[in-house]
């Protein structure tokens, strides 16, 4: 088989090797599924703005298109990131930290608003309070290639 055998198939022209060698670490497994998990809700939610933007009664249809295509546009950022995580490559992690980073601010507001919305802020917190930790440990680390810092 051609590019295949024990160790994988070969990176494509132009694409970077694998950051480590061996099985993916579950951690970065969990991170790359839960910003995946981020980056589909997010273009659900793109989604439902675009097609209320368009068929609902908007006060300002122009603004509600214009939300949904940022809200898919910044969906594109977690689906890479969990990409990139789920292939190992140190890039990501950045990607993958920046999302959860904007997501705390997020969940502030939803559980600011009250009733229902509590609840859903916390779990975006607690999402990405994980996915942080996640990326953060020696493990995950050291399986995306990312040593200390030289000093």
């Amino acid at each position: 088989m051609a590019g295949g055998g024990a160790t994988g198939p070969a990176p494509a022209a132009g694409e970077p090797a694998p950051a480590a060698a061996g099985p993916r670490p579950a951690r970065i497994t969990a991170a790359a599924a839960l910003t995946a998990l981020e980056g589909v809700v997010l273009l659900g939610f793109g989604v439902y703005l675009l097609v209320m933007g368009i068929v609902g009664d908007p006060d300002s249809p122009r603004q509600a298109e214009t939300l949904a295509v940022l809200v898919l546009l910044l969906a594109l950022l977690p689906v890479a990131a969990a990409r990139g995580l789920w292939r190992c490559r140190s890039w990501s992690r950045g990607p993958a930290m920046i999302t959860q980073l904007m997501a705390l601010p997020v969940a502030w507001t939803l559980v600011q608003t009250g009733g229902w919305m509590i609840a859903l802020g916390v779990l975006v917190a607690a999402v990405a309070f994980g996915v942080l930790a996640l990326l953060v440990n020696p493990t995950a680390t050291r399986a995306l290639g990312i040593g200390p810092r030289d000093a």
